[in-house]
């Protein structure tokens, strides 16, 4: 593995959380090649191999070549779409589920897959849970059910929510996901699955694509490029970003040792504006004599992007756990970078 997941990793499984409870269990995790899902993975394999724990891993892939060969072969690879009914005789005592489209561009020219993926998938994986012991099941949802903020509305905590205009196709995301939310808590009440739900904010790191086609992707690729960074809009749009370990941290977190459903996760010290964004990516390499540009296209309505401009996550519930953020949004940042040069 990388120096810098390596690190990240050692780092995760030095948190005092139970992770006893993965003992003798069976774990799958959906969208196994994804940022997230490859994190949590990885995790998991060097507790197993760190502690001596018996775990069996499952991996959910379409495309298992995009698991490294290190990876699949210390893993169970189920090969198959979420939207497709998961083998009846798996019977996981956990599952992850991670695997949902996070790219502007999937979401801007398939909006069925990507709302299907969370509605569909979702259920897939409750009714897994359902067949297995019911012990853990994690729910990845997103910051952009909260929509836009009202006027006067700056800080989402779990209760409070903005506007989604359901009609509008690109809400094919935040929709799936507030039903696939919903999903989750039906399945408690009817089942005794032990669900856990944890809203993200904008979240980038290793593993990340630089093809995705989100603003932070964009940005690291000029960088890594020595491009100047290019914004296609006037960067006023505020998003708060949490680098990818610190997230993973927060994940197993609410699954081995919370107690209520859901959960924000959010770096509230790395709140920005996408300007200020790119910024701070262009003095973290004075070297590198970047720039920044604007190339706003006349017609930027169908982006994919989402059209939130502000809504910051509040994460009291979260730290109230004991979680806190270790990365700053630039040592998040250079990390990301560092790794994508070394495994270019």
């Amino acid at each position: 593995m990388n120096r810098i997941m390596t690190e990240d990793i050692d780092r995760i499984l030095a948190e005092n959380l139970s992770w006893e409870k993965f003992k003798g269990t069976r774990t799958l995790i959906t969208g196994a090649s994804g940022m997230l899902g490859g994190y949590m993975l990885n995790v998991l394999i060097s507790l197993r191999e760190k502690h001596g724990f018996d775990m069996e891993l499952y991996g959910l892939v379409r495309n298992p070549d995009k698991l490294p060969g290190e990876v699949r072969d210390k893993i169970h690879v189920i090969r198959q779409s979420v939207v497709d009914p998961i083998p009846d005789d798996l019977e996981p005592d956990h599952v992850i589920h991670t695997a949902s489209p996070a790219s502007p561009l999937i979401m801007r020219e398939d909006p069925v897959g990507t709302i299907a993926a969370n509605t569909i998938g979702t259920y897939n994986t409750l009714e897994a849970a359902r067949k297995g012991s019911r012990k853990g099941y994690l729910f990845i949802s997103s910051r952009e059910i909260y929509g836009q903020p009202y006027d006067g509305q700056r800080v989402f905590t779990e209760d409070t929510y903005g506007f989604v205009d359901p009609l509008d196709p690109r809400s094919c995301y935040p929709e799936g996901k507030k039903a696939a939310e919903t999903m989750c808590v039906s399945f408690k009440k009817q089942y005794g699955i032990n669900v856990k739900i944890a809203r993200l904010a904008h979240t980038f790191g290793p593993g990340m694509s630089v093809d995705d086609g989100r603003v932070q992707a964009d940005f690291l690729r000029n960088v890594i490029n020595n491009e100047n960074i290019v914004l296609k809009s006037d960067g006023s749009a505020i998003r708060t970003y949490t680098y990818v370990a610190d997230a993973v941290s927060a994940l197993f977190r609410i699954l081995l040792d919370s107690d209520d459903v859901v959960y924000n996760i959010s770096s509230e010290d790395s709140t920005v504006s996408i300007r200020e964004l790119a910024q701070t990516l262009v003095d973290i390499y004075p070297e590198r004599d970047l720039e920044l540009e604007f190339h706003i296209p006349e017609d930027s309505g169908n982006s994919g992007c989402a059209p939130f401009t502000l809504g910051i996550l509040g994460s009291d519930k979260l730290k109230a756990l004991g979680w806190t953020p270790i990365y700053s949004l630039k040592e998040g940042l250079k990390r990301t970078v560092d790794f994508l040069e070394d495994v270019e």
